[in-house]
């Protein structure tokens, strides 16, 4: 069933049928009322002036709303000259009411209001003046009615102001939050949509980095040492189960359902898994020596600490398996009282003199030592140590090989004392 749509003129109609019916009262209650009483000066009077001033000051409200000052004007000084002539009394103010009641509801407010205080206050003085010889005397509740009646209509027109200004004002401010809802939405999927980026570059990144190093293995000991070829391949089947339950674990937020599938995801990684993390790390042809300091009575690492110390660690041993090669890597963490340091060092890549097959040398993508574009890995690192308040330095050594070096925070900054 379709909704009835209410028919409604436009402005410009409204206006005219509104003229019209006032200049037709006006007229039509004027001579009525004085119909068969002896007027001091008759409409007829000064070549028809009386209607003349009545036909005008009607017809000017077609025009009222696109001119609103000067149809006050018009009626106005039409009501002032109407009545200071001694024309008989009647209707012929409410054009007048009309045009006050215009001014006040579609003006700015301050301006619109002092232009209809001044105009009440001219009539004011303008009709007590024409009316200081009336009689009888009661009729002078007549002028005092109008007065009145002009008070009443610019404050119900000021009143009707208000409440559009503060219905337009409402409108603004709920526009305002729902676009304010609609950013925050936006942001907060962009930052996620960031999160999930960073966790499956650096999930991705090392497993590939390590089944790279282990294929090379592989193709260098196969037809000669079968046994390390078949170690070479179970290392890369473990390290390629862990990254894709480690991806199932990431992109599991994007999923909507909460079956049994959840069951399945493996906890995001964090310190208790440095040992796997350095033992892979081992296998893919690192000598990496790992250090753990711990003060007498440890503070606990928030997860996300945890996780991000995790995750900065695998990014820096990748780099060193993709961009070195073998060499010595030498891992420390240290969790104080208020932070947790991580420096992972390496001597830069190690001479190989010789074809030692017992030994073959790992592959990286770039081949070791070598000068390609370094990639994100970094940058992704200093995000993770920014949105945790952390810092860190990460560069060349002047002897050689690489360092980085982080420090991440406990605690909130502005909980410290």
């Amino acid at each position: 069933m379709e909704r009835a749509v209410p028919l409604r003129l436009p402005a410009p109609a409204q206006d005219a049928l509104l003229a019209l019916f006032i200049t037709v009262m006006q007229l039509q209650g004027t001579v009525v009322r004085n119909t068969g009483e002896v007027v001091q000066r008759p409409l007829t009077d000064l070549g028809y002036l009386g209607y003349a001033l009545l036909i005008v000051s009607g017809l000017a409200i077609v025009v009222r709303r696109r001119w609103p000052v000067p149809v006050l004007l018009i009626t106005a000084m039409a009501s002032l000259v109407y009545y200071s002539l001694d024309f008989p009394d009647g209707p012929g103010w409410l054009a007048l009411f009309v045009a006050l009641y215009t001014l006040a509801s579609y003006g700015d407010g301050r301006r619109s209001l002092l232009i209809t205080g001044v105009g009440i206050a001219v009539l004011t003085v303008g009709w007590l003046a024409a009316a200081a010889d009336i009689e009888p005397r009661a009729a002078i509740g007549w002028v005092f009615f109008r007065i009145g009646a002009s008070v009443m209509s610019a404050a119900l027109g000021e009143s009707v102001r208000t409440r559009r200004v503060i219905a337009a004002e409402a409108q603004q401010r709920a526009e305002l939050a729902e676009r304010t809802r609609e950013e925050e939405a936006r942001a907060r999927a962009a930052a996620e949509r960031l999160r999930i980026a960073r966790e499956v570059h650096d999930t991705v990144a090392h497993a590939i980095a390590i089944i790279n190093v282990q294929s090379g293995v592989t193709a260098h000991v196969l037809d000669r040492r079968p046994g390390m070829a078949r170690e070479a391949l179970r290392v890369i089947e473990q390290t390629s189960a862990r990254a894709l339950r480690e991806m199932r674990a990431i992109l599991g937020v994007l999923r909507d359902d909460d079956g049994d599938d959840n069951d399945g995801r493996v906890p995001y990684p964090g310190l208790g898994q440095i040992g796997e993390l350095t033992a892979k790390a081992r296998e893919a042809g690192l000598d990496l020596a790992l250090e753990e300091i711990s003060p007498t009575e440890p503070a606990p690492v928030p997860s996300a600490v945890s996780g991000a110390a995790y995750r900065i660690l695998q990014e820096s041993i990748t780099n060193v398996i993709r961009h070195v090669g073998p060499t010595r890597v030498t891992v420390v963490v240290k969790a104080g009282a208020e932070d947790l340091e991580v420096r992972v060092t390496n001597e830069g890549p190690q001479t190989v003199s010789g074809d030692d097959h017992a030994n073959p040398p790992a592959r990286s993508p770039a081949g070791a030592g070598s000068t390609a574009k370094p990639g994100r890995g970094i940058l992704g690192m200093r995000e993770r140590c920014h949105l945790l308040g952390g810092e860190l330095d990460a560069g060349p050594l002047p002897g050689g090989g690489f360092e980085v070096n982080v420090r991440l925070p406990l605690v909130p900054n502005g909980s410290r004392a």
